[in-house]
Formats: structure tokens, sequence, C-alpha cells
């Protein structure tokens, strides 16, 4: 066959069929492919391609030793770094993110050509310049038109498409494991468990004590302490199926919503402010409490993730699945002065991405935002197939109106009564009026100004008035209305009226909703993660490694929401079940819970995360979920420790018994306020802003005023505590409370002085002290050591060994004696309106007894 024959059937054989494309990738764009093809057919009439035998007998003999030694390790057809393979012709042609890598002739501006003389932002290979000799070699051959014979570069080492990691193979549901003592297996999830033990020959721990289950799943299911009256009926209710019964009672409270809701919105990276260091306020607790009553209601988990995903795109949406769109509104937001505000969009962007990932599909996904990822089957192109799902949301507008208020086309949802609305629009109307005349006035003023009085006003007013009018952003506008105001004293009064009628405005309550843009944006890869250098275009898709999209072309978030709780996905029902197992044993079956790549920890029972994964998207029931595991005979377990376990395994991965765990900081809170009496069970609702230490709130750029709340807002749930991103609360960010910038999938739990000193000293535990020992002296009979033994069944649910009596006791002797011999000190501890006809120095020393309880470690560890 003659060459330039030969050339054309490889490149036709090649070309011609789509369902060889390579491996990682997409078929190629439509402009890329016409792109290659009409290089192609300009080179096949190039004499030197088409004719001349010599060029493909350089091509062979130093061209392509050159490209096997230097280049195909990356870019093969395999594993193209950067979307670039150097395996064909076309395959070079098309190029990468970058465009196509040569242009044929003309070596000056090809990205290769470029990129191996060190002369571009992009320098390869980068462990070191190439030999000067074999650069240009590359440069002759790209000079000569860039011929190729039927030789492949290829280094004889092809990676296999996708990949044959455990976490990207189906979930298959296995059989149960056989075991030996049956007797002690309670559900399917036992036999997986006792499986694994019995193979390295320990027995598992007998069950918890009656009192220490209805505690653990009190404090597992709701957040908050059983009653005694609770305790007392749960231990002597002799039904065979008395622990069931409790199970299901504990799953129907409302506060079951309020205790898995934390756990979600630490997933979605809620807070009350944008983040940044301005920092501004943002309403967004009607998402919370669609969270709370979503996971009451056992609203199916599919639906619940298709709802915050893409709830704004389903037919007809109903204003909760509205709402349900906040989750990827808890982005950080900045409104600063002289920013670029699609930096910070891109950023946000960037944000939903990164989260969707660690949040569903258990993987680092922003490791792709700047090149391929080093470890998994994700390139830097399907990242912003993935960003391009979230590129076309309607973002807030940097611009802002008068008094810093967002413009109309703000996406945010209000919920209010019509006549609420009217009253508002007429209020507006007035102001309208007013703030119309008042910009007149203001235009009038500035026209008159001589050159010399805009000398004397500040210099930032003075550099306002040498940008054009039609130019000044919204910053430049407000330093001269402020400078108005000033040298227009007669207008204060003006101004006090348009504030006036502000306040009278209706105060709806809204929230941030996504929306869709009318016409979407273009989507492109951002070279090194820089939103200014545009890449390649791309449209949305999922990384290749994966189940692909059932719609190919168009997709959008509703497409993406609906596979990602598909139940052939791989990842996503894995992930959920690993992280609710996780917060029940502490650790997750797979450590590296928002790692399921290959560089995370192997899952320790591999079958039986399997099995549950299955299991779950059976019904997609989180309810069914969590009473699967905590009626298992593993979850029931005697935390208590064992010299035989510390031996086989000393991190108990193998779960021969349970995990003690503290407490998160909110529920740590919540059970303090719950012992006391004085929490307040509401739901829902506005945060607030209980006690904290005075000047917490003015370390960040701007200085605000906590405001504590009086009445039953003081005693709120931690949950519902106001959350700055900036100065957040220091008795919630001691116990390890994440910062809410970015998506947590799982919390610390440190150990440290300063947990201590404020579970002892600060306000709102003395608070809950002063609440416990009034509670006490009301509810106890009136022996000291009734009161001493109350106050502990209060706080830990169980009766103190006969050693812990003593030892109360005589502590509240000890306090007793010494505020009777100092009466002025007693008044320093009691809470105001105390119990009448109580000795004041023997409450005081209740309270001192108090402080002591809600300060031991087993008050704030779940056993």
């Amino acid at each position: 066959m003659r060459p330039a024959l030969r050339q054309r059937n490889l490149f036709r054989n090649r070309i011609g069929r789509p369902g060889k494309a390579r491996a990682g990738h997409s078929r190629l764009r439509d402009s890329h492919c016409s792109l290659a093809l009409v290089s192609m057919l300009v080179l096949l009439c190039h004499p030197a391609a088409a004719q001349d035998p010599a060029p493909q007998d350089f091509f062979e003999r130093q061209v392509l030793p050159i490209l096997q030694q230097r280049c195909i390790g990356c870019h093969s057809e395999a594993a193209p770094t950067s979307g670039l393979s150097l395996e064909s012709r076309e395959a070079l042609l098309a190029g990468g993110n970058r465009g196509p890598a040569v242009v044929p002739g003309d070596p000056e501006v090809s990205h290769l050509i470029r990129a191996l003389s060190y002369t571009a932002d992009l320098k390869m290979p980068p462990t070191g310049k190439l030999p000067d000799s074999e650069t240009a070699i590359l440069t002759s051959w790209v000079k000569m038109g860039l011929p190729w014979s039927g030789a492949s570069p290829s280094s004889g080492k092809p990676k296999p498409r996708g990949s044959t990691h455990w976490a990207f193979q189906p979930i298959q549901r296995p059989p149960e494991p056989p075991v030996k003592n049956l007797s002690w297996v309670r559900n399917p999830i036992d036999r997986f468990v006792l499986a694994r033990l019995e193979q390295k020959e320990l027995a598992p721990s007998p069950e918890a004590d009656r009192v220490t289950l209805i505690r653990r799943l009190s404090l597992d299911l709701t957040g908050l302490l059983p009653s005694l009256n609770e305790v007392d009926d749960f231990v002597k209710d002799a039904r065979p199926d008395a622990y069931e019964r409790l199970v299901d009672r504990i799953l129907a409270s409302p506060h079951y919503g309020e205790r898995w809701g934390r756990h979600w919105l630490d997933l979605a990276r809620y807070a009350d402010s944008n983040g940044y260091n301005i920092d501004g306020a943002r309403e967004m607790w009607m998402y919370r409490d669609w969270v709370i009553a979503a996971l009451n209601s056992d609203l199916p988990f599919d639906q619940f993730i298709i709802e915050q995903v893409a709830g704004d795109l389903l037919p007809q949406p109903t204003r909760d699945q509205l709402v349900a769109t906040g989750f990827h509104r808890n982005t950080l937001l900045n409104l600063e002065g002289g920013i670029d505000f699609e930096q910070y969009r891109a950023d946000a962007v960037a944000d939903r991405v990164d989260t969707t990932g660690a949040v569903f599909l258990g993987l680092t996904l922003g490791c792709a935002r700047c090149h391929d990822h080093k470890y998994d089957p994700v390139s830097q192109r399907e990242y912003y197939r993935l960003y391009a799902f979230f590129n076309s949301i309607d973002e807030m507008s940097s611009e802002k109106g008068e008094a810093g208020r967002a413009t109309a086309h703000e996406p945010i949802l209000e919920v209010g009564q019509p006549g609420d609305f009217r009253r508002r629009e007429v209020i507006r109307a007035q102001i309208r009026a007013l703030e119309k005349e008042a910009a007149e006035r203001e235009l009038e003023w500035e026209s008159r100004l001589t050159p010399e009085e805009i000398q004397k006003l500040p210099a930032d007013v003075q550099e306002v008035f040498k940008v054009p009018r039609a130019e000044r952003n919204v910053f430049q506008n407000e330093a001269l209305r402020e400078a108005f105001h000033k040298y227009a004293p007669e207008y204060q009064d003006r101004r006090a009226g348009i504030e006036a009628l502000r306040e009278l405005e209706p105060k709806i309550p809204s929230t941030l909703i996504m929306r869709e843009l009318p016409t979407p944006r273009e989507s492109y890869v951002h070279l090194g993660g820089d939103f200014l250098r545009r890449g390649v275009t791309v449209t949305p898709g999922v990384p290749a490694v994966l189940p692909p999209l059932p719609a190919q072309e168009g997709a959008n978030r509703l497409d993406l929401a609906k596979w990602l709780v598909n139940p052939s996905h791989p990842l996503t029902p894995r992930v959920t079940v690993n992280r609710v197992w996780q917060r029940y044993f502490g650790k997750g079956l797979v450590e590296t819970d928002n790692d399921f790549g290959t560089q995370g920890s192997p899952p320790t029972h591999p079958e039986l995360l399997d099995w549950l994964a299955s299991e779950f998207t059976r019904t997609w029931s989180l309810k069914g979920l969590h009473r699967l595991i905590v009626t298992s005979a593993t979850y029931r377990q005697s935390s208590q420790h064992r010299p035989d376990i510390e031996k086989v395994d000393p991190e108990n991965r193998l779960l021969a018994r349970q995990n003690r765990l503290r407490l998160e900081a909110e529920v740590i809170r919540d059970v303090a306020l719950s012992a006391s009496r004085l929490l307040t069970p509401r739901i829902g609702g506005p945060s607030v802003f209980p006690p904290q230490p005075a000047g917490a709130s003015k370390l960040g750029q701007i200085q605000r005023e906590w405001v504590t709340n009086e009445g039953a807002d003081r005693y709120r749930r931690g949950l519902y505590t106001f959350f700055w991103r900036s100065s957040p609360h220091p008795g919630l960010m001691v116990f390890d409370a994440p910062d809410s910038t970015t998506t947590c999938t799982r919390r610390n739990r440190s150990n440290t002085p300063l947990q201590s000193l404020t579970l002892l000293n600060d306000e709102a535990f003395f608070e809950a002290a002063q609440g416990l020992a009034v509670r006490v002296a009301q509810e106890a009979p009136p022996s000291a050591a009734q009161r001493v033994r109350w106050a502990f069944r209060l706080c830990l649910s169980r009766t103190p060994q006969a050693l812990e009596q003593k030892q109360l006791e005589g502590f509240f002797a000890a306090q007793l004696a010494d505020f009777r011999r100092h009466p002025e000190e007693s008044q320093k501890v009691l809470k105001p309106n105390s119990v009448k006809d109580v000795d004041a120095a023997e409450l005081a020393a209740l309270t001192s007894v108090s402080r002591v309880l809600l300060n031991l470690d087993e008050f704030i560890t779940r056993e």
C-alpha cells in the first residue's frame, strides 16, 4: 500500500469508530473533531506528508523514541494527563484541556513546542527541560506537518479503562456468613461482625445493662437524656420486645430530626452568616427546619437528596422543595469592596463540586480542580464537567441598593402572608419617592461643588469624583452619599424619616434558594485552577469510572441528582451507610469516610458494608437503617474495656465491644439543659443568642454586639445557636464544632483543660448547675443523701455506687458548712428567685454538687 493511502486508512479507522474513545474521557467534542479532520485533510494534501516516505522514517527513527521515553508515561490513551494523549496523531491534534497541542507547520504557536522550550507558563517535562537536540527534533517534526506512521508510542503498559478499586465496583448483596455462636445473633449485621471475631478467636462483649442502653439510645437518636420515669419503666419492662418498643418510641420523637439534622447540617456547611471578613448575616434557618422535618417524616433518602440538589428543577416545585435547595446555597459569599465577584462565584461553584464529591461520593474531587487527580481516576476535564452542572446557578448580585439591600434578582424565597407583601410594597413605594428626591438633591449638590470645595472633602470621597458617574460602584456611591449627608445637615431629618419607614416594613422571613439562569453560562476547564485561564469548553457530565448518566446530552442538575441516588451507583449508598455507622461506633467501616478512593482506608467488613448498602437501597429509609443498626447485638454490647481485645485489636476495629464516645458540642449543652430542666423543647424557628463570654463576637473584622436572649430562647438547643463564621460561639468551638466554611463529614474529638474550665465556669453551664440544684430541691426528698442521689441519677441515669455516694455526700456537707460560715457567698451562686422554703446555704451547696456532676467525663460521654 502506498504511504498516502495507508495514512488515509489509518486516520479513517481511528476517527470513524467512536466506541474506541480513549480511556477516562468522553467522546471528542464536535469542535475538536472538526479541527482534527480539517487539519488532517490539509496534511493529506501536503506533499511531504502524503508522498515522501522520508518524513515518516524521520518520525519512526527520531520522534517515536522521544515520545516513548519522555511523554507516553503521562500522556497515553489510558492515562491522558490534562486530557492529552500522544498515542495517535488525531489525539495530538485534538489536544487536551488547553485545546490542540500542535498547529502543524507552525511550532512557534504550538503548545507542545512552547512547553518543551520552557517559554510558556506550562513547562514540560516537569522534571526538567529536554536536551536541546531532542527539542529540535520535535520542532522539526512539527514544521514538517506532523508526519506519522502506523507505529504507536505506547509504553506497552496500558492501564484499564476505569478502575479495579473496590469502591468503584457494583454493589453485590453478599450472603450472610455462617457463624458458630448463633444464639448471639439478633439480625444479619451480627453475622458479619461475629464471623470476623470468630476468625480472630474473639468473643463479643455481653449486652450492656438496661440503664446504659436507654441512655445510649436517647443520646444517639435524640441527643437528650432520658427522664428518670423513662429509665425506670424500661428497666421494669419484662416484655421480650421491650427494647424494640423503646427504639420505635425514640425514633418517633420529634427530637430525632434535631439530632440527626445536626449531623446533616455539618455536611451542608450550614451557618447563619456569609463568611469572609465582613461576614454579613444571612437567613437560612428555614433550610434547617426543612432538614429536621424531612428526617422526622423519614422522607425517602433518594428524594431527600434530589430535592436538595435540584428541587428547583422538579416539575412545579413546592415551597418546601425550593427551601431544600438551600443545601448548595450554604456556600460562602463575599460582597466586600474591590473584589472580583466572578472569582468568588467560581470558588462557590467549586465548593459545590467538592461538597458533592465528599458528601455523596466519598471522593476528594477537589484534587482535580487544578490538574488530573493524582490517585483516583478523575481527570481535570471530568472535574469541570461536574462543575458545569452548578455553573449556571443564579448567584446573589454584588450590586447593592440603598442601605446595602440586595438587588431584586437575588435568588431568595420569601414566606409570608399576602397582606404582609402588600403593606411592604406600599411602604417601599413611599421610600422610593423619598429616595428619588434625595438622589436629585445629591446630584444637584455634586454638580454645584467647586474644585476647592471638593479638595476639602475626605480623600476617599475626592477619589470618587475622578470616576465618571455611570461607572461608580455601590461602595463609591455610598461614600459620596455619606459626604452629602454631612454637608447637608438639613437632610438628616429626611433620612431619619426614611429609616423610620423602613422600621415599619413587615419582617417577612426568607431563605436562599437555587435557581437556574435563563441562559446557561459557558463552562470550560480552568487551567491550573485559575478561572481567568480558559481551557477547552465542557458540557455537564460525570467521571467515566462511574455509571453513565441516563441522559448524555443536555444533562442538568436534576439528572445529576437522580444519578447520585440511582440504586446501581456504587458510591452513594456505601458512603451513606458508612457515615451512619460512623455515628454509632465512632469510626466507619471505612475509616476515611470522606475518601473512598485509592488512598483511603479499605473497609474492615467489606461484605457488611455492601450488605447494608444493598439493604438501604431497597427502601431508602434512614429510620429503617437506624433501627436495623441499633437493634443489632453489635450495637447493644457493653463498652467495658477488655484486655483480650487490647492485644488482638487495640483500636476495636472488629467491634468486640461498643465504643465510648464523647458527645458533640451542641449535645453537651443540650444534656446540661435537659438535666437542669431549663431546656426549651420548641422545634424550629430563627437562630437564637444564648450566653457567651463577653467580647467573643468582636474577634472578627466587624465589631458585633451579641445581645443575649432572655426568656425561653435563652435555653434553646445548641442546634439553634446563631453561627457567625468569623466568630462562632466559643462554647461550640471548644468542643470541636466545625467552622462551617467547608463540608465536615466527621468531627474531631479532642480532650483539653479548656473544656473542663468551660463546663465548670461558663455562664451557660453555671446557669445549668443552678437550674439542676433548683430541680433537685423541688423534686427530691429532703435528706442530703436522697438529694445527692437524685441529682446523680438526673445526670447519669444510673444509681451512684457506694463510694461515689459517700464522696458526693462528703463534698455536699463541706460546701454546706462553708456557705453557712459565709452566708454572703451563697448569694453569689444562687439563681435569682430560687426555691422558697429552702435554706440558701443548702441550695448553694446543691449548686456546687451540680457543677461537679456536669463536669464529669461520664456526663459528657455516651457509654
